[in-house]
């Protein structure tokens, strides 16, 4: 580090990752850009492309399109944000194209043009697109090269990923990795929770990470918070469950603020009622879906949480109605 040699018994990977270019679209941060060179433009784009409407895709879109500029997306999935359950999802598109954002699902980018004028696009089965800006945002790769890995006989999977053994060890027993190089969600919470596992592992501890439970959130307007299984995931798994929602139209708190979109959305067992997943669209998402995680965490049962007092009015009456 700056020349000098640091001497430990052991060692954390904590790397991180970067953004994925197109092979045919390579990133100048001026008018290709990356989710990093988003965030320094000297000037607002009049129209911007956002290519891949992912979680960053429409954080980042949702941001100019606040500011001023004409945004719109080309996804090659069927609908916006494909991690989310279905029907956050398609609440999400909605309140977007209510703002004036624009979608172009099931497409895909095959070419591009890069001139002073603007970037112009390449869609398989539709008309080229021309805009101030590109913004590609079609995923993250784990940020391991150049690290001198092979030097202490640790190797990378074809994605880049760093293997690790249960207590995130890497195939040098002092030597550990977490966060986005390791498989799981690229989240900067869920890369804490890894290091404070670590640090007492270390300790000699034996701690345990829920992965089911570590929360996400996407920071629209309205923002989208989510933990544990969508709809999709319990079918594909075969469970038989409940599911209800709950709109904020219906919320005293919401509708005195005059930010009543959305709707909380639970899935639980049939039979036991056990939580198996808590979804929520609304103005502060983010900090709502914390009493889902806790719920979900101490494997709450629906009833038990409808039973829990909530103060009146709050956002946060809409789980208990839920």
């Amino acid at each position: 580090v700056n020349g000098k040699e640091i001497v430990a018994k052991n060692v954390i990977l904590a790397t991180g990752s970067i953004p994925l270019p197109l092979p045919f679209l390579p990133f100048d941060e001026k008018q290709v850009l990356s989710s990093t060179g988003a965030l320094a433009l000297p000037k607002i784009p009049k129209k911007m492309i956002v290519i891949g409407a992912g979680i960053i895709g429409v954080e980042l879109g949702s941001v100019y399109s606040r500011i001023g500029s004409e945004v719109h997306f080309v996804e090659f999935m069927d609908r916006v944000c494909p991690s989310l359950d279905e029907s956050i999802s398609k609440g999400l598109e909605k309140a977007l194209k209510a703002q004036g954002m624009t979608f172009q699902l099931s497409s895909k980018v095959t070419g591009a043009t890069v001139k002073p004028s603007g970037v112009t696009l390449t869609i398989e089965n539709s008309d080229p697109l021309t805009a101030d800006a590109a913004l590609v945002s079609i995923g993250r790769k784990p940020y391991t090269e150049g690290l001198g890995l092979d030097q202490v006989g640790i190797s990378t999977d074809p994605r880049g990923f760093i293997p690790i053994d249960p207590n995130f060890r890497t195939t040098h027993p002092h030597i550990y990795a977490i966060g986005d190089i390791v498989e799981g969600p690229m989240l900067a919470h869920k890369a804490s929770e890894e290091g404070y596992a670590v640090a007492e592992i270390i300790a000699g501890k034996h701690p345990h990470i829920e992965y089911i439970t570590i929360p996400s959130v996407v920071y629209t307007h309205p923002e989208v918070g989510a933990v544990g299984l969508t709809e999709q995931e319990a079918k594909k798994r075969g469970l038989a469950i409940k599911t209800a929602q709950f709109p904020f139209k219906a919320n005293s708190r919401a509708r005195c603020t005059g930010d009543d979109e959305g709707f909380v959305k639970m899935i639980a067992d049939a039979q036991t009622g056990t939580l198996l997943g808590i979804h929520i669209l609304s103005a502060h998402a983010g900090e709502l879906i914390a009493e889902a995680t806790l719920a979900l965490e101490k494997r709450t049962t629906a009833a038990e949480l409808a039973a829990t007092c909530h103060a009146h009015p709050t956002l946060s009456e809409a789980l208990k109605e839920a």
